[in-house]
């Protein structure tokens, strides 16, 4: 089974992506994790994609691509995977139809993870990281036991740059330009999912969507 996660930052796609995995019992592929372990190793495709985000750049899609070819011809793909927010574009989604038409393979189900942005906007501005050991809070789902202070190694914690509200609201407007497309693109498979409930209660309803004939 192939099943792609779209919707926008703050939607919870990863941490659905990583509940479904052991549900299915598939893989779940982050093409920002792929590229940050790509770069970690030095691969030929990762020092490709360090130049094109070391000078603030967006990684191109050929890059992107490859790493995808790469990593689902891995035996832990075989029975299918999970794409956590890919493709982002047109571009991309036509390009992923092709590289699995080559070897055979379509997408199953596609399920959009509707949000309202005032709930993304509460999500992502909340969080908080720690400046020693990175570990991540929020200031009203998951509070230090001290204020601003890291209960694991007891550093300061502090607001990321794209964790602030007007660059929220940016990255929403890009996703409207860029991504939206993508729900007319599949509306063939494409299920919708409200995003805003509890974690465990999106679980349920996602597996329940994604097992459906």
């Amino acid at each position: 089974m192939i099943v792609i996660l779209l919707g926008p930052p703050g939607s919870g796609k990863g941490t659905q992506a990583d509940k479904l995995k052991k549900i299915l019992n598939i893989p779940h592929i982050s093409t920002g994790d792929m590229l940050r372990e790509a770069i970690k190793k030095g691969s030929p495709v990762g020092e490709k994609a360090k130049k094109h985000m070391q000078s603030g750049g967006l990684v191109p899609d050929d890059v992107i691509m490859e790493l995808i070819q790469q990593r689902i011809t891995e035996a832990d793909c075989k029975p299918g995977f999970i794409l956590d927010g890919f493709p982002r574009t047109i571009n991309q989604a036509s390009a992923l139809e092709a590289l699995l038409k080559e070897k055979s393979l379509k997408i199953d189900k596609v399920v959009n993870m509707d949000v309202d942005d005032n709930i993304v906007i509460e999500r992502i501005s909340g969080r908080r990281t720690c400046r020693g050991c990175g570990t991540n809070y929020h200031v009203k789902y998951n509070s230090p036991a001290k204020e601003n202070v890291c209960d694991k190694c007891a550093k300061e914690l502090y607001q990321r740059d794209d964790d602030k509200i007007e660059t929220i609201k940016q990255r929403l407007v890009v996703y409207r330009e860029q991504t939206y497309a993508l729900l007319d693109y599949y509306k063939k498979i494409v299920v919708s999912i409200k995003a805003d409930k509890g974690i465990d209660r999106i679980t349920d309803s996602l597996a329940a969507l994604v097992t459906s004939k």
